[in-house]
């Protein structure tokens, strides 16, 4: 740090941060008319609008986000990152996210805080061995780093892991070595800054009521409650919610919205090396750089549009960590949130066009949207620019329900954020 910025954060800290201004730009009113805006300002949608701006060179792009940036599932979410999926397809978009992620502090300038600390999936049956060897052989083919370890491997890896214990024993895992965390927070202010930087408006706050569609059907203007926009393109990056404005535009989505819960514990010393993951207890832990434990759930059973979720599902979550690292079982739990999540029945994102000339589309990550965030945002970028699908997102089109050519990832992403 240069002894101009040193003394900048001293002066600051002593002055109330008064000196400070927003790190984004954020107008209370939005323009008239936009060339392309993004419904949805959370981590997907910010990246879209910042890589349309910097790679594509798209004139006016707004952001609509109905709360607040971070608000929605970016800030609700466990934060891991990984690629280790089985289809071709599927490893080629999440690791392209990845590849992005290793450089995204210093593409945007800002500190993400990515943390490649590697994700270990827990085999506790024959069933479970089988899959994670098949995913191992796959993601080898695919080029994407993917390694078996045998039940004393795994303890190696991860010291406070149980392996012997009766309910879950551990017969070894799959590992991920350059999987890891990032700060969600971090990620959307930093996209947010970026963007701002380059000119996109981002206007919180502001709900879409409606989607107008021109004589010739495509879309032209947006209604909100800060006023009509028109548009020549829009994007929908609207996570949980996308079904409710798809339906304005008299699309119907192929997708089921469940709450996501997690919780933390009480902040302790570093204790806790990686990112482990059980899909078979439906529970993953890791530690967070304020040294509480981060814990995350499968989804609730029923559809809804609830961020609390059931009380049960937490506590099964814990009974399962508590077995699997004992000396957890006397941490306190200080907070629980839960997210919506849209499920598409392949369990693959939909990235793409609508039936709808101008309106694009891209939703269905379920609990495994954040680890895609700067590879979702890049290719459909792309996808809105061009006008075409771009060939990472090509295979995940709104069309495959039609076609039946499916991208079954129940095994990869039932539980696993």
């Amino acid at each position: 740090m240069s002894g101009f910025s040193a003394f900048r954060l001293l002066r600051e800290a002593l002055r109330g941060q008064s000196g400070w201004g927003p790190q984004w730009r954020s107008p209370e009113q939005p323009q008239p008319a936009y060339d392309v805006v993004i419904i949805g300002g959370g981590g997907h949608g910010l990246a879209t609008a910042y890589y349309l701006a910097k790679e594509h060179r798209v004139g006016r792009i707004a952001v609509l986000e109905k709360g607040w940036i971070g608000g929605g599932n970016t800030g609700r979410n466990t934060t891991i990152i990984r690629s280790n999926y089985l289809f071709p397809e599927s490893a080629a978009l999440y690791d392209h996210a990845v590849q992005l992620w290793e450089g995204l502090s210093q593409e945007l300038n800002y500190n993400v805080m990515f943390s490649p600390r590697g994700v270990l999936m827990l085999a506790h049956n024959v069933h479970d061995e089988q899959s994670f060897r098949r995913h191992v052989h796959a993601n080898r083919l695919a080029g994407v780093d993917n390694e078996w370890l045998d039940a004393e491997a795994c303890r190696a890896f991860c010291p406070p892991l149980d392996i012997a214990q009766q309910r879950y024993p551990v017969l070894g895992g799959a590992l991920q070595r350059r999987g890891g965390v990032a700060r969600h927070d971090a990620v959307a202010w930093g996209y947010a800054r970026a963007a701002s930087a380059l000119g996109v408006d981002i206007i919180q706050n502001c709900e879409v009521t409606g989607i107008s569609r021109g004589a010739d059907g495509a879309v032209n203007s947006l209604a909100t409650t800060k006023g009509e926009i028109r548009v020549g393109k829009v994007g929908v990056v609207a996570a949980g919610s996308t079904s409710l404005v798809m339906a304005m535009a008299g699309v119907r989505m192929p997708l089921e919205s469940f709450p996501l819960q997690a919780l933390v514990s009480e902040p302790v010393k570093p204790v806790f090396p990686c990112v482990v993951m059980s899909n078979t207890v439906h529970a993953y832990i890791s530690q967070s750089d304020k040294g509480e434990l981060v814990i995350g759930a499968g989804t609730d059973q029923y559809p809804s549009y609830s961020q609390a979720g059931g009380v049960q599902i937490l506590s099964h979550t814990l009974e399962a960590i508590c077995e699997l690292f004992p000396m957890f079982r006397r941490m306190r739990m200080l907070r629980s949130w839960g997210g919506i999540v849209d499920t598409t029945s392949d369990r693959s994102p939909i990235i793409g066009l609508t039936p709808v000339p101008g309106l694009f589309v891209n939703c269905g990550w379920g609990t495994g949207g954040f680890k895609a965030t700067p590879g979702s945002g890049h290719v459909f970028a792309a996808t809105i620019a061009r006008a075409e699908p771009h060939p990472i997102a090509a295979p995940f089109s709104l069309d495959r329900f039609a076609t039946g050519r499916l991208i079954d990832e129940a095994a990869a992403a039932a539980v696993a954020h």
